[in-house]
């Protein structure tokens, strides 16, 4: 029987090559995106369905969950809508640290529990909750980004346990740096004279130079799929090379080592 899975933000990067890789795959896909009407690749493939869907607003995440529930048997759904809210704390406004909590955690929280009745009353289901290895480790100028993810990550844990009694899994894929252009298509980025030395140091690893050591979006989306079809109980999938080395050596070094680490790599 064919499955199907829903996924958020799937216009581009990540969320697109998982959808194609899915749709490859046999299975239905449902990609849901704030701008179906800018897709050119995904609505030429069969068994994929397009839906418009910005996550920061709760009604239209309802409304769209109660039609295709409605109508589709959803098997997992992959919670990878976000972006990136980049610089020190005091360069930031109110309203991009609003923005940015709304679409990487509240979108994930409203998406899994307007979906949850549907896998418990089927008694099975998977939530893939995309993170980030900065929602493992905290990172400079990446304090409300990591706190929207390290949020992402306790909730996605809390839910497997209360989930747990219907068959239903949750699990957290937290990938590192991909070859994509998410620096500039979903980042957003603040500035603040004090920080300019911080700031310049941490762009290094958003240079294109960099960038072409990161992992391939299409590696990640397969770890993706693994995730969502393994039957395994595992809670976290890292993805990426250097996410594996920086959540290694925290394991390795211990978090307070890391962390004294990390300060000085950082103290000018």
């Amino acid at each position: 029987m064919q499955k199907t899975i829903f996924i958020t933000g799937a216009s581009s990067g990540l969320g697109k090559a998982t959808a194609q890789l899915f749709q490859n795959k046999g299975w239905q896909v449902i990609a849901a995106m704030r701008n179906p009407e800018k897709e050119t690749e995904l609505q030429n493939l069969e068994n994929v369905i397009i839906l418009p869907l910005d996550v920061s607003d709760s009604e239209q995440i309802n409304s769209t969950v109660q039609k295709v529930t409605e109508n589709y048997t959803v098997d997992v759904v992959m919670n990878n809508a976000g972006y990136g809210l980049i610089g020190a704390l005091e360069s930031l406004t109110d309203e991009q640290i609003q923005r940015q909590i709304a679409t990487n955690l509240l979108g994930v929280i409203r998406v899994s529990k307007a979906f949850t009745a549907h896998f418990r009353e089927k008694k099975n289901g998977v939530f893939l909750n995309i993170s980030s290895t900065f929602g493992l480790i905290g990172f400079p100028t990446c304090s409300i980004y990591s706190a929207t993810k390290f949020a992402v990550d306790g909730f996605s844990e809390s839910m497997a346990y209360e989930l747990a009694q219907f068959g239903i899994q949750v699990k957290v894929v937290a990938p590192g740096g991909m070859q994509t252009d998410f620096a500039i298509r979903s980042m957003e980025v603040g500035q603040h004279n004090a920080y300019e030395k911080l700031t310049a140091e941490v762009s290094k690893g958003y240079s294109a130079e960099q960038i072409a050591n990161y992992s391939k979006v299409e590696d990640v989306a397969q770890i993706i799929y693994e995730a969502a079809t393994d039957d395994k109980s595992q809670l976290r999938y890292v993805a990426g090379n250097d996410a594996n080395a920086l959540y290694n050596e925290r394991i390795e070094l211990g978090t307070e080592n890391q962390v004294q680490k990390i300060k000085e790599m950082f103290t000018f």
